[in-house]
């Protein structure tokens, strides 16, 4: 009886230890999300200055690569966890399918939501029916088709491997080497900017380009060193709260890693006359993690697994991958015509917001995301701007690219 009361009361005492341990991990968020959003602050004055000493695009290929830094620590864990642990592997799909889909589905919409506010606000009450992108902004929607159209050779194939890695590293670089032709905006619209990047670009040149890369290294930093904790403490706090780990590694830690994202994207929205920069921040981070992120998982997973075999897909994280293949894809359609309309943005928060309510309709939402592209093209080509980002693509690409020879 004794022995019994005895590891009775071992039990309880490390029950109790574990759900301290759990609490204080999760009191711990109370620091670390408040550090992911100040780098994410400093990040996005960095960028937001940053664009008139490099393009517009490379500024915010910079800013989506330092803000994922979290979503980029969380799938590395899985993906080492999985190669350890057989039975892991769908949480790969999970985490990385979970963010994209809240990248385009929630983040797209409310860049336009947040700007339709605000204008109706400071213009008496005037609607914002569209978001008109810039020509430089073609390079951004462009180069998102094509790791989608990958994809859907990873669907078929339903495995991800090392070569797969090479080729979508090779896809990010070649995008990269494209913003870098794009010479940076004038300094005209300088008076458009928030206070801190104001004050920035009246520095001289030489402390003007260290001021940029100190805001944009000390962001990296912050978030480097935060990313860690930041993801152990939401992890606690997902045990407190009882949340599944799918549906946390899925939504819950994807939209709380990329809420600092979505706010500097906000913060640009509110001021309108920066909302296709927001717009483009959440498109390039579209094609960073369809890019670099998938390809880090192979890498992660055979250094875990010792490099014996490739990461197979079963029918259901297929399914998530399909989904997520024909949000995308819709939302390139969207972009094409280099305009996004309220109607839009709408449309892409209804259809995420119903599948993430009603898994169940996980079929369902994907066929009507594929019809929705399909309409989306049939109505461009009616007003005549159908493909349009890529004529526009064309002439950016002659422009600046005949630029450099001519410097040459």
């Amino acid at each position: 009886m004794k022995n019994l009361i005895t590891a009775f009361s071992t039990q309880v005492i490390k029950a109790a230890q574990g759900a301290s341990a759990a609490t204080a991990g999760a009191i711990s968020a109370l620091w670390t999300f408040p550090s992911i959003l100040a780098g994410s602050f400093v990040i996005a004055w960095a960028a937001e200055a940053g664009q008139f000493l490099v393009s517009q695009g490379m500024a915010l290929a910079i800013l989506a690569w330092l803000q994922t830094l979290p979503e980029f620590a969380v799938e590395a864990v899985i993906a080492w966890e999985a190669g350890k642990d057989p039975e892991k592997i769908h949480l790969v799909t999970a985490n990385f399918t979970g963010s994209l889909r809240l990248l385009t589905g929630l983040g797209w919409p409310m860049i336009y939501f947040v700007a339709a506010f605000f204008n109706r606000r400071k213009n008496g009450g005037i609607k914002l029916k569209k978001i008109r992108l810039e020509d430089e902004h073609s390079v951004e929607v462009v180069s998102l088709i094509i790791p989608i159209l990958y994809f859907f050779y990873i669907y078929y194939k339903a495995t991800l491997t090392i070569v797969d890695s090479i080729i979508l590293t090779c896809l990010y670089i070649a995008y990269i080497w494209l913003l870098n032709k794009i010479p940076p905006k004038d300094a005209e619209s300088e008076e458009e900017m928030g206070y801190i990047p104001r004050k920035i670009l009246a520095l001289p040149e030489t402390q003007k380009k260290l001021a940029v890369a100190g805001l944009f290294l000390l962001g990296g930093v912050i978030i480097y060193l935060v990313a860690e904790p930041f993801f152990h403490s939401m992890l606690a706090l997902s045990v407190t709260l009882g949340i599944s780990n799918f549906i946390f590694i899925q939504w819950v830690a994807p939209f709380l890693s990329e809420f600092p994202e979505k706010l500097s994207a906000f913060y640009w929205a509110k001021r309108i006359v920066h909302a296709p920069m927001a717009l483009m921040n959440m498109v390039s981070s579209n094609i960073n993690q369809w890019t670099v992120l998938v390809a880090m998982i192979p890498i992660v997973f055979g250094m875990s697994s010792g490099w014996e075999e490739s990461i197979r897909f079963d029918q259901h994280q297929q399914a998530e991958i399909l989904l997520t293949i024909s949000q995308s894809l819709m939302g390139f359609c969207f972009l094409v015509n280099m305009v996004f309309h309220w109607y839009e943005a709408v449309t892409i928060f209804i259809l995420w917001l119903a599948q993430f309510l009603i898994p169940n309709l996980r079929e369902e939402i994907t066929i009507i995301n594929f019809v929705a592209s399909v309409a989306a093209l049939l109505i461009a080509g009616k007003r005549g701007n159908m493909f349009s980002a890529f004529g526009i693509f064309r002439a950016v690409a002659r422009k600046h690219f005949r630029k450099k020879k001519i410097a040459h």
